[in-house]
């Protein structure tokens, strides 16, 4: 150690050069920082619409951003314009039950996206090698930013980077500084109103401050799971499930499952050929049961049986031991007699809702649960060209692929203005319409329920014109929260506002006893004077009568609903 005048010199530290993985992860740690402030900025207005597609947008950008940096394998990014489209989805349709879809469709994608990232194989692998595969990206992004923090960034090379120690030192100070400043300045605007008008009348809630950084920290903490993995890398994928040697089944423990499952479906279906594509008047024979039972119990029913044996078939296929080429054989005949009888089954259980609708109308359950059969058949179908093929490898992403066009599909048709237009278009709708009920829908419905309204029953008319006019009548809505249904059902109710509020107030309801006045009271002088008096209301029954148009195209059981079900928004 050199000297001068006896003074011994301070130490000096010897550089250490920033390896290439610090510098990424201190990047992916900013992109982080920024997506969690963006996130607060824009994701904390319900319903999420435009607001989630450009919060995603930002993420898309981020992650090529770091991946052309990096360097790194491009494999994941063919995922991203995907994960952008399922956020597009939000923005366009307003219904809860479809914004749902849209998100979970988000997160699949971009867990699978993950997945590839990781090395994981995609399009040739099974359901268990899929589910394995999001799940372990969705603890990625629970947990990837603590590896980021703690791993990936060498906080001692940053320590001795003169560039990298003077911008850590700056982050360190501001978030030092900035609170003290909030604390401290809203104490002395607090004290003197001169100060308080050159701060600008700053007043800080703290609840409020906390919940925003705890959603910011939130955003960025899951942003940096995501953009970890997507760009260093996380752990590699384990090998495809393997079926266990003690869980393997025989032809005959197989062969029997199977075959006794057959012999009930075609038992079921031999007793059930007379009400399949039957009448409502078949099925309302004496001794059977009630049409609404039939219909609407008998559908829920059979639409469990289908989605519990599919993967009951996967199982079966994959645990079965092929020790022979027969007993292949024999497998792809039981099975694909049992999915020839389900299709049976569920053409028997669309019928059943078929004549449900008709009877009673349309709604969210019926529609969504009708499309989940739907898609369903397309299912057991693939199954049929793949698994029974000896092709399982390609079963789970053809089923995956098929859920998302499903999705698509559901928003070209658009559910809830579907539901308007099939109750309005039935041939009882002046009488049985629930114009409440529809005006309850997402701003989907909107357009439709306009052009129904003039039909309804004036009460039912009123109702429902009050509830679209208090929801659909204002401009003071975020932007955030900005959809195209949404847009467009606040222009329809705008266009057709004085039509709305000339159905405003309602009316009196028809059946109201009208009482006879009674007489005045005397003074209190002459109240003791005179005899009393007793006055009995008399009731004037007031009735009206309308007569049904005919509908001959429903059966009688159903010219009012059942007992339980007043109104069609309340039967599933």
């Amino acid at each position: 150690m050199s000297t001068t005048d006896g003074i011994p010199a301070a130490p000096v530290r010897a550089a250490v050069r920033v390896s290439e993985r610090t510098r990424l992860g201190l990047g992916v740690t900013g992109a982080a920082v920024g997506l969690g402030i963006a996130g607060d900025l824009l994701l904390r207005s319900a319903p999420w619409g435009l607001n989630l597609v450009l919060w995603t947008a930002a993420l898309v950008m981020a992650i090529a951003a770091l991946q052309r940096w990096a360097q790194a394998d491009d494999v994941a990014v063919g995922w991203m314009p995907l994960a952008l489209a399922a956020a597009v989805l939000v923005a366009w349709r307003d219904s809860p039950t479809l914004k749902a879809l849209d998100l979970a469709a988000l997160g699949i994608i971009l867990g699978l996206a993950m997945f590839r990232a990781r090395g994981g194989e995609v399009r040739l692998a099974g359901l268990a090698h899929h589910a394995i595969g999001v799940a372990a990206s969705a603890g990625d992004a629970a947990v990837g930013a603590a590896s980021l923090l703690f791993r990936d960034v060498r906080w001692s090379e940053v320590r001795t980077d003169g560039a990298a120690r003077h911008g850590v030192s700056v982050v360190r100070g501001a978030a030092l500084a900035v609170p003290l400043l909030l604390v401290f300045g809203t104490l002395l605007a607090a004290a003197d109103a001169r100060f308080e008008r050159l701060l600008g009348g700053l007043r800080v809630d703290a609840p409020l401050l906390v919940g925003h950084v705890l959603f910011a920290l939130l955003v960025a903490w899951i942003a940096g799971g995501i953009l970890r993995t997507m760009t260093l890398g996380g752990e590699r994928p384990g090998p495809p499930v393997r079926r266990p040697d003690a869980l393997a089944l025989g032809i005959v423990e197989v062969g029997m499952v199977l075959g006794l499952l057959n012999l009930l479906f075609l038992a079921f279906v031999i007793v059930q050929v007379p009400y399949f594509f039957g009448t409502a008047q078949a099925v309302m024979q004496p001794g059977t049961t009630t049409f609404s039972q039939y219909a609407r119990r008998g559908f829920f029913e059979l639409v469990t049986v289908a989605g519990m044996v599919l993967p009951l078939l996967l199982a079966a296929d994959w645990l079965l031991r092929r020790e022979r080429p027969g007993h292949e054989r024999v497998f792809r005949v039981l099975a694909g007699a049992q999915v020839a009888l389900l299709f049976v089954i569920m053409g028997s259980a669309l019928h059943r809702m078929r004549l449900y609708q008709g009877a009673y109308g349309l709604t969210e359950l019926r529609l969504y649960t009708t499309a989940f059969m739907l898609w369903l058949g397309v299912v057991f179908a693939w199954f049929g060209w793949t698994v029974l093929r000896g092709r399982r490898e390609r079963f789970a992403w053809g089923a995956l692929t098929t859920a998302l066009e499903v999705l698509v599909l559901l928003h070209v048709v658009n559910p809830d203005g579907m539901i308007v237009r099939v109750n309005a278009a039935r041939a009882d709708a002046p009488l049985r319409f629930d114009a409440p009920y529809a005006a309850s829908l997402s701003a989907d419905a909107v357009p439709p329920l306009l052009a129904a309204l003039p039909a309804v029953r004036p009460e039912l008319r009123c109702a429902a014109a009050g509830r679209l006019l208090a929801r659909w009548d204002r401009t003071d809505g975020d932007w955030r929260s900005w959809s195209v249904s949404r847009a467009r059902a606040r222009a329809a109710v705008s266009r057709h506002r004085a039509r709305l509020q000339g159905m405003t107030p309602c009316p009196l309801p028809v059946n109201t006893a009208r009482r006879r006045p009674a007489a005045p009271v005397a003074a209190s002088a002459d109240v003791a004077a005179a005899p009393a008096v007793t006055v009995t209301p008399v009731d004037v029954p007031v009735t009206a009568s309308v007569a049904a148009p005919a509908s001959p195209s429903l059966p009688e059981v159903a010219a009012a609903p059942p007992a339980d079900e007043p109104q069609a928004r309340r039967a599933p």
